[in-house]
């Protein structure tokens, strides 16, 4: 017996779409084992897929080399159709789903460790305990992260740093860089009394994961003018809680932010120096593309991390 036309599609259809959903991931990631990781799938079972859909179109969607992966002119303008496509699919379901009196969905934030730690965590985690349909993914990573390549939902940067076209919102009071050393290095060493006098000690470096340069220390004098000053030591991390601890361990001295440091002030564990040179300036506001639909789960996260006026 012949199945009527429309039933006898609804395999085929179910088969391309899900199809079409593995060649999008192995485009944008270029990477058949990211690509994998995304979908939960295998490797040999997603290139067999591909080589299906390929084999089904009668084209070639991918070009493949022993390092890379990436789209034909024909798979460019079939992500570029699909893209759209996906996204008014789930923002359509996402509507749905904010139909529900609870919350639910994940929101994932990219942030630097500190952030994580003195702001989101602090903030999500009495947020998370009320709402138990909303799950939030924090990742940890210094570099400039593109959202959409990195699928982020958002991410947190200090004020001055959020990139034009993106909708930015306060989420921490303004924040200090000090320089601050042990009590035991200070009695071995003379306190520095200019940022000049950093190239004659021992200084924890900073790492920059985005583009492999070591931090530069920042200060400004008393008619606002910056300076910079490249410092030198045996340590160099590129996590500020390690800097921190080495300097904490008598190493040398150390550029953190002052909230991250006060606690060891407090204890005497750490001293100031260079006070004078060290302003203010905007804490760390959570920033996410102006097309970014507000979920309900996204929404909650948002009225969590909200910095009070």
């Amino acid at each position: 017996m012949t199945l009527p036309a429309k039933a006898a599609a609804a395999p085929m259809i179910r088969e391309n779409i899900t199809d079409l959903i593995a060649f999008a991931a192995v485009a944008e990631e270029r990477s058949f084992t990211r690509a994998a990781a995304r979908l939960n799938v295998s490797q040999s079972a997603l290139s067999h897929t591909i080589k299906g859909l390929e084999q089904r179109l009668g084209l070639r969607l991918l070009t493949r080399t022993t390092r890379s992966v990436a789209p034909t002119l024909e798979g460019e303008d079939l992500l570029a159709t699909l893209n759209p496509c996906f996204e008014r699919i789930e923002n359509r379901l996402q509507a749905l789903n904010d139909t529900l009196d609870e919350p639910t969905g994940t929101v994932r934030i990219v942030a630097v460790e500190y952030a994580i730690e003195s702001i989101l965590w602090p903030k999500l985690s009495p947020m998370l305990k009320k709402h138990p349909g909303v799950n939030v993914e924090l990742v940890m990573e210094y570099e400039y992260t593109d959202l959409a390549q990195s699928r982020c939902d958002a991410g947190v940067r200090y004020g001055d740093q959020v990139a034009e076209g993106m909708i930015a919102m306060r989420i921490g009071p303004d924040e200090r860089m000090i320089c601050v050393g042990s009590p035991t290095y200070f009695s071995a060493c003379k306190e520095p009394q200019e940022p000049s006098e950093l190239t004659d000690h021992a200084c924890i470096n900073l790492r920059l994961s985005n583009h492999g340069a070591l931090y530069a220390w920042e200060f400004e004098d008393a008619d606002g003018n910056e300076i910079n000053v490249k410092v030198k030591g045996q340590a160099t991390f590129n996590t500020i809680n390690s800097v921190l601890r080495a300097a904490i361990d008598g190493h040398g001295l150390a550029c953190v932010p002052e909230r991250l440091a006060k606690p060891h002030l407090d204890s005497g564990a750490l001293m100031t120096c260079l006070d004078d040179y060290c302003p203010s300036f905007p804490g760390f506001h959570l920033y996410y593309p102006s097309r970014q639909r507000s979920s309900s789960a996204f929404q909650v996260v948002l009225d969590a991390l909200r910095e009070p006026n």
